[in-house]
C-alpha cells in the first residue's frame, strides 16, 4: 500500500488541496478493500497499520472508525478490527434510504434551481472525461458530486448532512467495483437528469429515485 503523501509546506500548495491524514489513510484503507488486499474475515490491526504507513496510530484509529461506522468492518475487542462480508440485501438498503432522501431533495431542488443545469452539466462533463480515461474511480467520485450538487441545491441543512452520513462515495464505489457496468453507460444515465431539471419536470423526484435504485438492482 502507498503511504500517505507528507504535507506540502506552508504557502507552496493551494489549502483546498490538504487532505487531513485521516482522510488520505481512509482513502488507502478504501482501496485495499476494493483491489482485494483485504478480504472478508481478514484482520486490520490498527498498530501495524501504522507502522506500515510510518505514520502515528491515531489517524488509523480515525479511518477505521470511519469505515466501521459505515458497516463495512467489524471491530474485535484487543483484536483489531475484521473486514465484513457485505450483501447485495444490505447495499440495496443503503440504496433505498439514499433514493429516498434524493426524491426528497429533488423536489425543493428543481424550484430553486429554476432550470440552471449549468452545474450539473459540469459534473456530468467529469464524469465523462473519466469514463474516457478509464478511470472508474474518478468517475464515482464525479457522479457523487453530481448527486451532491442536487441535495444542497434543496437549501435543507439536514437533509444534507443526512446523506452525507450515509457515505455515499464509498457505497457508490463498491456497488460499481461489485457490478462493473461500462463506464460511459454509467456517465450517459445522468443526461435524463439534467433534462429533467432543466423542463422543471415535476415528475424529477421520482425520476431520480429510480435512477439511484437502478444501481441498488445491478448489484442484487
Amino acid at each position: 500500500m502507498t503511504r500517505p503523501s507528507p504535507p506540502p509546506p506552508a504557502g507552496d500548495a493551494d489549502p483546498l488541496s490538504r487532505v487531513p491524514l485521516g482522510e488520505q489513510v481512509r482513502g488507502l484503507l478504501l482501496e485495499g478493500l476494493l483491489n482485494g488486499r483485504w478480504q472478508p474475515g481478514d484482520r486490520i490491526v490498527e498498530r501495524r497499520l501504522a507502522a506500515e504507513l510510518n505514520v502515528s496510530q491515531a489517524p488509523v484509529r480515525e479511518a477505521l472508525r470511519s469505515l466501521q461506522s459505515l458497516g463495512l468492518l467489524d471491530a474485535e475487542p484487543n483484536r483489531g478490527v475484521r473486514v465484513r462480508e457485505i450483501s447485495p440485501a444490505e447495499l440495496r438498503e443503503v440504496y433505498q434510504v439514499r433514493a429516498a432522501l434524493e426524491r426528497l431533495a429533488a423536489e425543493s431542488a428543481v424550484i430553486r434551481l429554476a432550470g440552471d443545469t449549468a452545474a450539473l452539466e459540469r459534473h456530468a462533463e467529469r464524469m465523462a472525461a473519466a469514463a474516457g480515461a478509464g478511470d472508474a474511480l474518478g468517475q464515482a467520485r464525479h457522479g457523487v458530486a453530481f448527486h451532491r450538487e442536487i441535495v444542497a441545491a434543496a437549501g435543507n441543512g439536514a437533509l444534507l448532512r443526512t446523506w452525507e452520513g450515509l457515505g455515499v462515495e464509498v457505497w457508490t464505489v463498491l456497488s460499481l467495483h461489485r457490478v462493473r457496468p461500462e463506464l460511459h453507460e454509467n456517465a450517459a444515465d445522468h443526461a435524463p437528469l439534467i433534462e429533467a431539471f432543466r423542463r422543471r419536470d415535476p415528475e424529477v423526484g421520482r425520476l431520480l429515485a429510480e435512477h439511484v435504485l437502478e444501481y441498488a438492482d445491478r448489484s442484487a
